[in-house]
């Protein structure tokens, strides 16, 4: 598996950020030789070590990983919820690692849109108000958030339930409009964070195929973390990572999802996660 790089060094000094979409483009994001390290000088956990990647604009990326590697904490740092003990992140160029305050809350509310686990809808709010609320905390005008919520709505599938409360649908309505959430105020980045965990697999499915339609027709830059095999086989590229360092990486380059599913689970394997006898049950349980 040729794409597969086995150590961070190979990965960093072979192919930095690896090819982008657009050529000469320069990177929605980049992650430069960040650690995050716990504990003190008699008990030091390092939760990321020495982790450099790219994302290019319009890319897809999946970060794998098994339990405790570190792709929730880097999803953290990206996000700006914790902060890297050394190294840099720029997301358009800019470093947000100095940032601070109200430039770091302006950054939260201008760049980025999030998709949580568990959809984090407000359950005061309707699904258009959930979706309006991006717009709103931006002081975009009342005139212009109506046409915007109900456009986004209607792309990602959920203009039925605009006017329904968070309890009032099912949890692959939730995840959408926290999708539309995510997408309605145009970030430079999406970050999702295990999105279909907490859905059943027919949900899970319609979820990852909005997902993939965002970033295809939509040209949403997503970074996605996730354990599972089959959400990842939905994203362009997949940046493997283990006990707080880069394993490696696999490019879909325009192969079958299929395939591109049988080699990330031949990683994962290797990696001492999900063998071929797991990626058959996968596979009968999504009917892929």
């Amino acid at each position: 598996m040729t794409e597969v790089y086995a150590t961070p060094q190979t990965q960093t000094a072979a192919r930095p950020g690896g090819a982008a979409p657009s050529l000469g483009a320069r990177p929605i994001l980049s992650v430069r030789q960040i650690e995050k390290v716990y504990g003190n000088r008699d008990s030091v956990t390092r939760a990321i070590n020495d982790i450099s990647f790219d994302v290019a604009p319009g890319e897809f990326v999946g970060i794998m990983g098994p339990s405790g590697s570190g792709k929730t904490t880097l999803l953290n740092c990206v996000a700006t919820i914790d902060t890297v003990t050394s190294g840099h992140i720029l997301v358009d160029g800019r470093d947000i690692t100095g940032l601070r305050s109200r430039a770091l809350a302006k950054f939260r509310r201008d760049d980025l849109g999030f998709i949580f686990q568990d959809s984090n809808l407000l359950d005061t709010l309707t699904g258009f108000e959930n979706i309006a609320l991006a717009l709103t905390v931006k002081g975009e005008s009342t005139a212009s958030i109506k046409p915007r919520v109900q456009a986004i709505a209607r792309t990602l599938g959920v203009d039925e339930v605009l006017g329904k409360y968070p309890y009032q649908m099912s949890g692959g309505q939730k995840q959408r409009i926290a999708a539309a959430r995510a997408m309605v105020a145009d970030p430079k980045l999406v970050l999702a964070d295990e999105p279909t965990g907490a859905l059943d697999s027919r949900s899970a499915t319609v979820m990852l195929e909005t997902l993939s339609m965002m970033n295809a027709d939509l040209h949403a830059t997503i970074m996605m973390v996730t354990h599972d095999s089959f959400s990842a086989s939905y994203c362009n590229r997949i940046v493997f990572i283990k006990d707080g360092g880069l394993y490696g990486e696999l490019r879909r380059n325009g192969t079958e999802r299929s395939a591109f599913y049988r080699r990330i689970v031949d990683v994962v394997s290797s990696m001492g996660g999900a063998g071929e006898d797991d990626a058959a049950d996968e596979v009968t349980r999504h009917a892929c």
